[in-house]
């Protein structure tokens, strides 16, 4: 997929009736996912004060579910940018559905400078992205090692980063009790690198991890 075709999905760049639907349905489906949390999960919500309520930002999460990006996405109040990896958008009707949800495509198995850019251009307009610094679920619920990928990205755009920890999806299908907690936005310090500051982020995912689950979690 080239860049062009990325930028061709870019949310932000659909105006007139297409816009409005977009925006219907990505707030639709914020009600939807918010509830059904709520009332399955019984999802509890940590930290939500550290979230600031306008400009550009990013969320950093650990990875463990599907269902990850909408749940942190239905905990806040404001739209969240997320990638996906690009074959599901080659599903029919799904992948036309997490478009309109704020979803664009990425190549996972090599550099993708036309996703990197969509990216940049989301948070140069202001907007919110949540990124998984680990690259893949980690299926067992236990952390990965952090890839560059969001430092590089916070370092070039210059954007504040809100670690998020998310408890217990690995098991949904055994309807635990979900938490979601945010952490005090980080900013990249002069002289760092892309590694040395994903390192940091996961690291602060880790301590949120201790600070309200215990260590033993």
């Amino acid at each position: 997929m080239s860049a062009e075709t990325a930028d061709d999905r870019f949310v932000l760049d659909r105006g007139g009736w297409r816009g409005l639907l977009a925006r219907g349905l990505f707030w639709i489906g914020h009600t939807l996912f918010r509830v059904s949390f709520s009332i399955l999960w019984r999802l509890r919500v940590v930290g939500r004060e550290q979230v600031p309520r306008q400009g550009a930002l990013l969320f950093a999460a650990n990875h463990a579910s599907f269902a990850d990006p909408p749940l942190v996405g239905s905990s806040v109040p404001r739209p969240i940018y997320f990638m996906a990896k690009e074959e599901l958008f080659q599903v029919p009707l799904f992948g036309w559905l997490i478009h309109q949800v704020n979803a664009f495509p990425i190549r996972r198995k090599e550099g993708d400078v036309g996703a990197f850019r969509t990216a940049q251009r989301i948070l140069a307009a202001g907007g919110a992205m949540i990124i998984f610094p680990e690259g893949k679920r980690q299926r067992l619920g236990v952390f990965g090692r952090p890839k560059s990928g969001v430092g590089l990205l916070a370092i070039k755009t210059g954007v504040p980063v809100v670690p998020v920890y998310v408890h217990d999806t690995h098991r949904l299908l055994r309807f635990p009790r979900l938490t979601v907690v945010f952490g005090a936005p980080l900013t990249a310090v002069p002289g760092e690198t892309p590694e040395i500051l994903s390192r940091r982020i996961m690291d602060a995912i880790r301590l949120l991890k201790e600070a309200h689950l215990g260590p033993q979690r």
